[in-house]
C-alpha cells in the first residue's frame, strides 16, 4: 500500500494513464496462450483500417471488448484480445495517389512495382498509428499477436482460400455487369453500395418505328444511357404492345435500328409500359439481354465520360453534361414527350461517395448460394445468435438475397489473385505459381492477372487466419472457435456474414458463438457526426482533457446493445467527477488507515449493522453486475456499479463509519477499516473493466494491492454474505434519515440545531429497530434523541413529519419553523404523492402492460401503489392535523 503523504490530492489521468499502461505491457499482462487448466476467451479485433485515425465509432467498439476481455481475464480465463490492422486497398491506394499527385506523379508512370513500394513505405510510416491511439483507450489487446491482412501468413491464407474455391467451383471469372467506382476506378461488390433516395425525373421520349409508321414512348431516368440501347421492351401480355413485338425501332439520335422485345420482367402498370434495354448499363438489362442474345454497347468510359460508341457528338462528356446534351437534342428534335419529378434510388460508392456505374467486364465471382445456405441456417439454429436478436433480420435479408460475389478489383494494393493467363492461348491456371509450361499449347509464357482481391475477402478469414490457419497450429486447437464478436449494424453483410461462411466453410465450425452489436457514436443532438456538420469530436482530444477513464465511462453509460449512442462532453465530465469522488474516498481510506495497519486482526463478529448491510450490497452487487455482463448489458452493469460506489459506499457508508473511525479507543475501528478496504478494492475490481487506470492505481494503493488489479479475481457472489434482512432494516433507517434531512433542509434549520424525534409504527419490529439504530440516525440526521410509540396519540398538531415505509418520524417544532412553510411543504408532499399513484394506477390500468410484463414488475408496482396510497393518507392526516393545530 501507499501512504497518503505519497498520494496527490487529486486524480491526475495524464500523470497516470501512460506509465500504467507502459506497465501493464512491459509485464505481459496482456498475453494470453493455449492453457489446459483455463478455459479460452477469445474475441478478435474488427481490423482497423491503416488510413485510420481513432475516431468515437472506433472508441465505442475497443471499450467494448476490452471491458468483455478485462472481465473475463479476471474471472480466470486465458483471455486473448487477438488486433491487427486492415490493409484497406482502395481507401488506402487512393491516399497513396492523392500523395503522389502533388509530386506530380501517376501510378501509370511510375509502374506497378514502385508503387507497392511507396505503398509498403507507406503502410510502415502511418500504419501504426491507430494501434498507438487505441493504447491510449487502455485497450489490452496482445500486441505480440498484432495481424496485418497483407502480412505473410493472412496472405497464404487468402492464396489457400482462392486456390481451394476455384477447384470446389466456387470461384469462376466471368462477363458480368457489376457495380463500378469511377473515383476508385475499380469494381466493387453489391455491400459496397449505399443507396439513398434522391431527387430525379423522369423523361418521356418517342421512339420512332423504323418504317415509319409511328412511335413507341419509352420512360427513363437516365436518358444519357439511351445512346447504348440494344432493345426496347414491353410485356409479352401487353395488348397495347403486342403487335410491335418484333419491328424494329430507330434510336434517337442515332442510326442504329433495334428490335421491340417481350419480355416477362417488364412491368405493364410502370412508365409506359415500354422499357429501354441497355445491357451495358443496367443489371436487369443486362439479363434480358443475355435472354435475347441482344449485343452490348458500353457508351461510357471507366471514369463516367461517354466513349466513342456514344457518338461524335457525346464522346468526352462527362455523364452529367451528356444528359443536358442528349434531353436538348431530343427536345429540337421534337422526340422529348414531357419531362415529371421522380424520387429514385441512386447507389453510391460507399467510400468515396461516387455515385456508382453498372458496368459489364470481366472479372472474378464467388458462387454464393452453396455457401450462404449453411451459414443462413447456423444463424436460425442458434448456433450463432445476434444480440440484441433483432439484427438476425438484417442477417437473413441479405444472405437470402445474395448474388454472386464479385472480388477482383482493379487496384494494386491488396492481395493480388493467384490466377496465371497463358499468353499464346489464354488458358487460365490458378496456383501459388505459374506453371513451367501451359497444358494447352505448351508455352512458358504466363502473365499473373493484374487484379487485386477485395480487401473483405481477405477480412472474412480473419478469426481463423490470425490463429495460423491452414496450419493446424496450437493456438488455432485451443482458441478457435472465437467467443464474441463485437461490430457496428453497418458492416452485418460487409464482414460478419463473410465471416459466418468462411468459417463454417474452411474450419467446419462456427468462427464466433455471439455477434454483440452496437450502434454508432452521435452527437447531443442525436445527428450523425459527420465533416460537413462539424460536428465530429476526437476522442484524442476527450481523453486528453478528462482522461480515459472519462471517456469510456462516456461510451458505456446508458449504452444498450443495438443502440445508438448520444455523447456529449457533460457525460465526459461525469465520468471525471465519478473518478475524483472515488480518488477522494481513497484518500480518505489511506488517511485513516496509518503507515502499518494490522487488518488481520478484524473480526466478523464484531462486524456492526452498517458492516454487514454494506457487505451484502457488495455481495448482491457482484452477483447482479456478472449476470448483466453475461447478457452484454453494460449500461446496465456500470449504472449498478456506480451506484454502489458513489451512492451506497461514498454517500452512505464513509459517514456512517466516521465516528468509529475518528475514535482511536472505538472497540471495532479495526472493523470498519478492514470493510472499508474490503469493499473498496472489490468495488475497484467490479469497476476495473470500465475504468481501468483509475481502479488500477486505486487497488496498488491498498493493503494486499501489491500485484496488479488485471491479475485479482473477479468479486463472485458468496450466499453467506447475503443480509436481505440486514438491508431492509438499514434501507428503512435511510429512509428515515433522508425524510428527517429533508424536512430540516426545508425548514431551514442549522445542523448544529440537535431535535429529538418521535418514531410512530404499529410495528413492533420497526420501533424496537429505530431504538436500536439511535446512535445511527444521532450520527447521520443530527438527532438528539429518540423514543418510539405504537401510534400518534399524544402528538402535538404543530409537529413536523416525514414518511417512511412502515411508519412515521416525528420533530416537535419547539419553535424551530415557520408553520405556514410546513403547512405549504406538506401540500407539496401530497399532490407529489398524488401524482405518483395517478401515474403507477394508470400504468396497471393498460392492458398491454399487465399483460406483456413479467409477473414480478407488475407485481411491484402494485406493491408501489398501495405504499404511496399509505403515505398520502399519512401526509394528508398531518396536514390536517396541522390546520386544526393552528
Amino acid at each position: 500500500m501507499v501512504r497518503i503523504e505519497d498520494t496527490p490530492r487529486t486524480f491526475e489521468p495524464a500523470d497516470i494513464e501512460t506509465r500504467l499502461y507502459r506497465e501493464w505491457e512491459s509485464a505481459g499482462l496482456f498475453r494470453a496462450g493455449p492453457d489446459p487448466d483455463r478455459t479460452p476467451y477469445c474475441i478478435v479485433m474488427p481490423p482497423p483500417n491503416i488510413t485510420g485515425q481513432l475516431h468515437m465509432g472506433h472508441a465505442l467498439d475497443n471499450t467494448l471488448q476490452d471491458l468483455l476481455v478485462r472481465w473475463r481475464r479476471m474471472q480466470g480465463y486465458s483471455a486473448l484480445w487477438l488486433p491487427g490492422t486492415d490493409h484497406a486497398s482502395i481507401a488506402t491506394e487512393a491516399r497513396i495517389v492523392e500523395a503522389m499527385a502533388k509530386e506530380g506523379l501517376t501510378k501509370d508512370a511510375i509502374g506497378r512495382d514502385a508503387f507497392l513500394e511507396r505503398a509498403w513505405e507507406w503502410k510502415r510510416i502511418y500504419g501504426g498509428r491507430i494501434t498507438e491511439q487505441l493504447r491510449r483507450l487502455g485497450s489490452s489487446c496482445d500486441w505480440e499477436r498484432e495481424r496485418f491482412t497483407m502480412d505473410e501468413g493472412l496472405s497464404n491464407a487468402v492464396t489457400e482460400v482462392f486456390i481451394r474455391l476455384y477447384r470446389e467451383g466456387l470461384v469462376y471469372r466471368g462477363e458480368r455487369i457489376i457495380n463500378w467506382c469511377p473515383r476508385c476506378l475499380t469494381s466493387i461488390s453489391d455491400a459496397e453500395v449505399e443507396y439513398e433516395e434522391r431527387d430525379g425525373s423522369f423523361w418521356h421520349i418517342r421512339y420512332p418505328l423504323a418504317d415509319g409508321d409511328g412511335f413507341l414512348e419509352v420512360a427513363t431516368t437516365r436518358p444519357e444511357t439511351m445512346l447504348g440501347d440494344t432493345a426496347v421492351a414491353v410485356h409479352p401480355e401487353d395488348e397495347r404492345y403486342r403487335h410491335l413485338v418484333g419491328r424494329s425501332i430507330r434510336l434517337p439520335l442515332t442510326n442504329r435500328v433495334i428490335p421491340v422485345i417481350a419480355d416477362d420482367y417488364v412491368e405493364m402498370d410502370f412508365g409506359t409500359g415500354a422499357v429501354k434495354i441497355t445491357p451495358a448499363h443496367d443489371p436487369n438489362d443486362f439479363e434480358i439481354g443475355l435472354r435475347h442474345g441482344l449485343p452490348v454497347v458500353d457508351v461510357m468510359t471507366p471514369d463516367a465520360r461517354m466513349s466513342e460508341a456514344a457518338g461524335p457528338r457525346y464522346a468526352g462528356l462527362d455523364r452529367l453534361e451528356a444528359r443536358e446534351r442528349v434531353v436538348r437534342d431530343l427536345a429540337e428534335a421534337g422526340l422529348l414527350v414531357r419531362t415529371r419529378p421522380h424520387r429514385h434510388n441512386v447507389g453510391s460508392c460507399y467510400r468515396c461517395d461516387t455515385t456508382v456505374e453498372p458496368r459489364v467486364s470481366f472479372q472474378w465471382f464467388v458462387r454464393m448460394k452453396p455457401l450462404a445456405e449453411p451459414a443462413i441456417e447456423a444463424v436460425r439454429n442458434g448456433t450463432v445468435r445476434f444480440v440484441p436478436e433483432r439484427f438476425e433480420k438484417t442477417y437473413f435479408n441479405w444472405m437470402e438475397n445474395i448474388r454472386d460475389w464479385c472480388i477482383s478489383r482493379q487496384l494494386w494494393w491488396g492481395h493480388r489473385i493467384p490466377a496465371w493467363h497463358c499468353q499464346s492461348c489464354g488458358r487460365i491456371h490458378v496456383g501459388r505459381e505459374a506453371p513451367d509450361r501451359c497444358p494447352d499449347c505448351g508455352s512458358d509464357r504466363f502473365e499473373q492477372d493484374p487484379d487485386t482481391l477485395d480487401t473483405w475477402f481477405s477480412s472474412a478469414l480473419w478469426p481463423f487466419s490470425t490463429l495460423g490457419w491452414p496450419e493446424r497450429t496450437p493456438d488455432l486447437d485451443y482458441f478457435y472457435p472465437t467467443d464474441v464478436l463485437v461490430t457496428g449494424y453497418d458492416i452485418i453483410f460487409f464482414w460478419v456474414a463473410r465471416m459466418i461462411f468462411s468459417g463454417l466453410a474452411h474450419m467446419g465450425e462456427r468462427p464466433f458463438h455471439t455477434v454483440l452489436i452496437h450502434g454508432i457514436v452521435r452527437d447531443a443532438e442525436g445527428r450523425k457526426m459527420s465533416k460537413s456538420l462539424g460536428n465530429g469530436i476526437d476522442p484524442l482530444d476527450i481523453i486528453d482533457r478528462f482522461g480515459a477513464d472519462a471517456l469510456r465511462f462516456s461510451l458505456v453509460s446508458g449504452t444498450a446493445p443495438g443502440n445508438d449512442l448520444r455523447f456529449s462532453e457533460e457525460k465526459a465530465e461525469a465520468g471525471r467527477n465519478l473518478a475524483n469522488k472515488i480518488w477522494n474516498a481513497y484518500r480518505f481510506v489511506l488517511m485513516n488507515l496509518g503507515d502499518d495497519p494490522d487488518l488481520a486482526g478484524a473480526d466478523p463478529s464484531r462486524y456492526t449493522a452498517e458492516d454487514r448491510w454494506i457487505l451484502s450490497r457488495l455481495n448482491r452487487t457482484a452477483d447482479d453486475v456478472t449476470r448483466n455482463l453475461e447478457r452484454f448489458e453494460m449500461g446496465v452493469a456500470l449504472a449498478k456499479v456506480v451506484s454502489l460506489i458513489r451512492d451506497t459506499y461514498c454517500d452512505w457508508y464513509i459517514e456512517m463509519v466516521k465516528p468509529r473511525l475518528f475514535d482511536r479507543q472505538c472497540g471495532t475501528r479495526t472493523e470498519a477499516l478492514a470493510v472499508l478496504c474490503e469493499v473498496l478494492d472489490a468495488s475497484m475490481r467490479l469497476l476495473h473493466p470500465f475504468m481501468p487506470f483509475l481502479t488500477e492505481a486505486v487497488h496498488r494503493g491498498l493493503p494486499g494491492g501489491e500485484a496488479s488489479i488485471m491479475t485479482a479475481a473477479w468479486p463472485e457472489y458468496r450466499p453467506g454474505r447475503d443480509d436481505p434482512e440486514g438491508e431492509r432494516r438499514m434501507e428503512i433507517l435511510m429512509e428515515a434519515v433522508r425524510g428527517i434531512r429533508n424536512l430540516r433542509v426545508g425548514l431551514d434549520v442549522p445542523p448544529s440545531r440537535k431535535a429529538p424525534i418521535l418514531v410512530v409504527s404499529a410495528d413492533p419490529e420497526i420501533r424496537a429497530m429505530f431504538g436500536e439504530g439511535a446512535g445511527f440516525l444521532q450520527r447521520m440526521a443530527s438527532v438528539s434523541e429518540v423514543a418510539t410509540q405504537a401510534d400518534a396519540s399524544g402528538i402535538p398538531p404543530t409537529a413536523v413529519s416525514c414518511v417512511f415505509p412502515g411508519g412515521e418520524a416525528y420533530i416537535p417544532l419547539g419553535g424551530l419553523i415557520d408553520l405556514e412553510a410546513e403547512r405549504t411543504r406538506l401540500s407539496r408532499e401530497a399532490d407529489h404523492l398524488e401524482q405518483e399513484c395517478s401515474r403507477v394506477r394508470t400504468k396497471l390500468d393498460n392492458p398491454d402492460f399487465v399483460g406483456r410484463a413479467p409477473t414480478r414488475v407488475v407485481e411491484a408496482e402494485r406493491d408501489k401503489l398501495a405504499r404511496y396510497g399509505d403515505m398520502l393518507r399519512t401526509v394528508r392526516d398531518r396536514l390536517d392535523a396541522l390546520r386544526d393545530g393552528s
